[in-house]
């Protein structure tokens, strides 16, 4: 006896599964809590040593020297709320006097600006804090 496969019931589930992806990322672009991507960063950078502190600016994604610090940024976003908006980082950062293999980054995390102690940059000579993105 020969049997007849229903394709059309396959193709079915493939419009319905290629609708409802759509839909979905019609409704992530629309939402009112989407993150704004930056093209810029703004980060405070004290000397615990010497008490001195800097304000330094960074392109997303390029690379920042600061004394015996690399710094990169590799995604900086605002958030969209009203009352209290949130900026967060993707930031990664080499200590270059350190030559240990096993440990690349001595922070490879996101920081937020409005609580740095969630995520905090422990090193014993600078602190490093987000302030701002922008465009």
């Amino acid at each position: 006896m020969l049997q007849i496969k229903n394709t059309l019931l396959g193709k079915a589930k493939v419009y319905i599964l290629v609708f409802f992806t759509y839909y979905l990322l019609i409704i992530d672009s629309l939402s009112e809590n989407h993150l704004k991507s930056e093209n810029f960063a703004v980060l405070t950078i004290l000397d615990k040593v010497n008490s001195q502190s800097d304000l330094i600016e960074i392109e997303v994604g390029s690379e920042y020297k600061f004394k015996n610090l690399s710094i990169r940024i590799l995604k900086c976003k605002n958030s969209q709320f009203d009352d209290d908006p949130e900026v967060t980082a993707y930031m990664q950062v080499m200590d270059t006097v350190n030559k240990d293999e096993n440990k690349v980054f001595i922070f490879n995390d996101w920081t937020f600006a409005s609580s740095p102690s969630i995520r905090p940059f422990d090193h014993p000579v600078y602190d490093i804090w987000l302030k701002k993105c922008y465009s």
